[in-house]
């Protein structure tokens, strides 16, 4: 999986790559004229002068910002751009997917498609380029150290493969640590979901404290787990800085020696010149840094790995899809006819199976039966939001199918059993930001709704319908039906628990649709309803 995000922008974070190892190894010949410099302060002998040396370190410099600027900005560019892509699959597949995936639910789903997403980027830009540069910087300064003093090369010899070394111990306790802290992520996202859809029961039951409690024990457990990743990424950055600070150290204690004329072995045909002496121990830390770069990119990197093995697994489950993509069509030409023959649908280990029926443009239409019995599965089969197990959907004249599914849903209008709503206002619940005119709010009984509200219309509403009750809730999805006057309505249950004032309102409501020419079919139990209906489809368990 992981190999699969870094080949959309593989070339880009190569590039980038190779730009940041050479910007590294422009340090060899900055060491070159620094060491020039004070080697002729201390000797007074040179080719280069102190303002050459001085000008040619400043032109390396700034080339190095260059290269490290373009570096940057290429794998920033191509990090975002996986993480825009792979989000966008997400949301695609989700739009689309029926049932629940196997990494979690909504809260895991968003957890994974935002914050665990984000923690890919510091592995995308990190990574790749510190790996290229462990692969050069260091053997071309090791070469480097042999080339003036055997004693140099062996430190750095003995001293750079330990780091690896460590690194790959810890890095296997880093990875299982990160592995459990983004499922506590995706746990405490579902968490806070569930206890959000809840809400009000749960302060009209006095719940309250017992969530806190619950919200704390989730946070504090998230907490030790992040702290656990903390704890190993200290380790690994202690063991890697003891290592270094003992290889720059005795590469300092041999040059300096060696100057002094202490020490008289370690270097080729004599003591060690000035120029060679401080080139050397100015190369000593760089030849650590790549390793230092690595092992801070290495716990991104075991961050990026548990978030691909959840990709990995999400993108593996076999999940099935409403038909069609949910994108908008064009309106599917046709009168709002429905015809279905030897239908069924799948329902864990049962399944359910309706009887043939047939319904004509503008007909009014009960879906009757017990609770359980297949009503509401029934109205997503004729809206192509599932899938049937066996049996052929007919509507508008033809089959209802991926080509027609998107095109025959732009004509449907949707009344759930459980009223559900966009976090913005009213009137945009209602009519997408247009005016409601005074027949939508007269037929759906909405005066009384608004002048509860303390904005009116713009009031803002929460996912499930904050500030209202469930019967100003289904007036406000009344409300929604007749300012858009689909073609055919499907309405579930749109009576239940309802007093009976409020049901009647909602009964006029839907009478009023079919009267505009609406084909209306309703899954209810109300015998009030289901006596102004014209067909009955009786559907048993």
């Amino acid at each position: 999986m992981l190999e699969t995000l870094l080949s959309r922008e593989r070339r880009a974070i190569r590039l980038a790559s190779w730009f940041s190892a050479l910007s590294a190894l422009l340090w060899v010949p900055q060491a070159a004229c620094v060491a020039a410099g004070f080697a002729r302060l201390l000797t007074g002998d040179g080719a280069f002068t102190i303002p050459l040396t001085a000008l040619s370190f400043l032109a390396f410099a700034l080339l190095r910002i260059g290269l490290n600027t373009i570096s940057e900005g290429l794998l920033f560019r191509a990090g975002q751009s996986i993480i825009t892509q792979t989000r966008t699959d997400i949301l695609e597949r989700e739009a689309v997917a029926l049932g629940t995936s196997a990494i979690g639910g909504p809260g895991a789903l968003a957890a994974l498609a935002g914050e665990k997403l984000d923690s890919l980027l510091p592995y995308l830009t990190r990574y790749a380029p510190a790996m290229m540069r462990v692969k050069t910087v260091p053997f071309v300064i090791l070469f480097l150290a042999f080339w003036h003093s055997w004693a140099v090369g062996v430190v750095f010899l003995i001293a750079g493969p330990l780091i690896p070394l460590f690194m790959a111990l810890v890095g296997f306790a880093a990875k299982d640590a990160s592995e459990r802290q983004m499922k506590e992520i995706g746990s405490l996202g579902d968490l806070l979901v569930d206890r959000l859809a809840a809400l009000a029961d749960i302060k009209l039951l006095g719940a309250a404290p017992r969530l806190v409690a619950q919200f704390e024990t989730a946070a504090d457990d998230l907490s030790a787990r992040t702290m656990a990743v903390l704890k190993i990424a200290f380790l690994s950055s202690t063991v890697l800085e003891l290592f270094a600070a003992l290889g720059v150290a005795m590469v300092a204690v041999w040059v300096g020696f060696s100057l002094l004329g202490e020490l008289s072995w370690g270097a080729y045909g004599g003591a060690i010149t000035p120029w060679a002496g401080i080139f050397l121990l100015l190369l000593a830390p760089d030849y650590f840094q790549p390793l230092r770069d690595l092992s801070a990119a290495w716990h991104d990197k075991a961050s990026a790995l548990a978030v691909v093995g959840e990709l990995a697994d999400w993108d593996a489950e076999e999940r099935q899809t409403m038909l069609g993509s949910g994108a908008p069509a064009p309106v599917l030409p046709g009168a709002a006819t429905f015809a279905w023959q030897g239908l069924a649908v799948q329902r864990g280990m049962r399944e359910i199976g309706y009887p043939d029926a047939q319904i004509d443009a503008g007909a009014k239409v009960a879906l009757v039966g017990p609770s359980g019995a297949g009503k509401t599965s029934l109205l997503r089969l004729l809206a192509g939001l599932d899938l049937p197990s066996s049996g052929t959907i007919q509507v508008a004249g033809q089959g209802l199918s991926e080509d027609t599914a998107d095109a025959w849903r732009a004509r449907l209008g949707w009344m759930p059993q459980a009223p559900m709503f966009l976090g913005r206002s009213l009137r945009y619940n209602v009519a997408f930001g247009e005016d409601l005119s005074s027949d939508v709010i007269d037929a759906a009984a909405l005066g009384p709704v608004l002048e509860g509200l303390p904005k009116g219309d713009l009031t803002l509403l929460g996912e499930t319908g904050g500030g209202i009750s469930g019967g100003e809730a289904r007036r406000v999805m009344l409300a929604r039906a007749l300012a858009a006057r689909p073609d055919v309505l499907l309405a579930d249950e749109p009576t239940a628990d309802l007093d009976r004032e409020t049901a009647q309102l909602v009964t006029d409501g839907l009478l009023q649709l079919s009267n505009q020419g609406t084909t209306l079919i309703i899954a209810t139990h109300d015998p009030d309803l289901i006596a102004h209906m014209d067909q009955v489809i009786e559907v048993s368990p």
